[in-house]
């Protein structure tokens, strides 16, 4: 398991960490890796129910590390996804069979705010900040924030954040629907724990099968639809508006884009 992804079990819990705060927890290769193994565990092992995705320090997550990965997406390289694991993100290979409940608190950006949108239940702490910003970087959301968020929230709240970048507080998220309650913060890592145990006192078929008809309910099996955002994902990346989008935010700077 990633050292910068803290798995331990909590009787039926799963409690997942990230653990870069430093980094504001930024996904790299290690921690991509590291989620995708943890959820693994969770569908794989019978005595656990329910997985708590939280992480250490000020923030949830400021997204993708892109000044590590943005070169090797681009270049089409898939070996940060590890073969055995489970996705996270719902977008390639068996997603998890059981509930996953999030704790946010501080930044929720890119990667963050659509392992959210994959999961199946959130909490925020009352000072958290979402933003899908993927736009203003020259780059399209790949990890499911383009089709969820509209699905989610409605086309034209969906569209205010991902076409502008602009962040929206806890409220509302709440108020949108991407988070199911509101904490002071401090406390949404216990709210978080509280939920996921309720659920776990249910009987876990039931609460197996209720996940898997709801998501067959919803689902949108177009694989034309999904070839073409991995496409357009790809070709942004090469792009010199993706190039200096990822420079000014490393450079903390105003980009300035061309079209091309």
């Amino acid at each position: 398991m990633s050292l910068k992804v803290q798995v331990r079990r909590d009787g039926p819990l799963l409690m997942i960490a990230v653990d870069r705060p430093e980094k504001a927890n930024a996904y790299d290769a290690e921690v991509i890796e590291g989620l995708a193994l943890a959820y693994a565990r969770l569908s794989d092992d019978d005595a656990l129910r329910v997985a708590v995705l939280h992480a250490h320090g000020r923030h949830f997550t400021g997204g993708l590390d892109l000044a590590s990965l943005a070169p090797r997406l681009a270049a089409g390289d898939t070996s940060i996804i590890p073969a055995e694991g489970r996705d996270p993100w719902g977008l390639w290979g068996e997603p998890a069979s059981k509930p996953v409940v999030v704790a946010v608190q501080g930044r929720c950006f890119t990667a963050g705010l659509e392992l959210v949108l994959n999961a199946d239940l959130c909490v925020a702490a009352d000072d958290a900040v979402f933003g899908q910003q993927e736009v203003s970087r020259g780059i399209i959301a790949l990890g499911g924030a383009t089709t969820r968020l509209p699905q989610r929230v409605g086309w034209g709240r969906a569209m205010r954040h991902l076409l502008t970048g602009d962040l929206f507080d806890a409220a509302e998220a709440l108020r949108m629907g991407v988070v199911q309650e509101v904490v002071p913060a401090g406390r949404e890592l216990e709210r978080a724990v509280d939920l996921a145990r309720r659920i776990a006192e249910q009987a876990p078929l039931a609460v197996q099968a209720t996940l898997a008809e709801a998501r067959a309910a919803i689902a949108q099996p177009d694989e034309d639809a999904a070839a073409r955002l991995r496409e357009a994902g790809t070709r942004l990346l090469a792009s010199a508006d993706a190039q200096e989008g990822i420079s000014a935010l490393i450079e903390r700077r105003p980009p300035v884009f061309t079209g091309a």
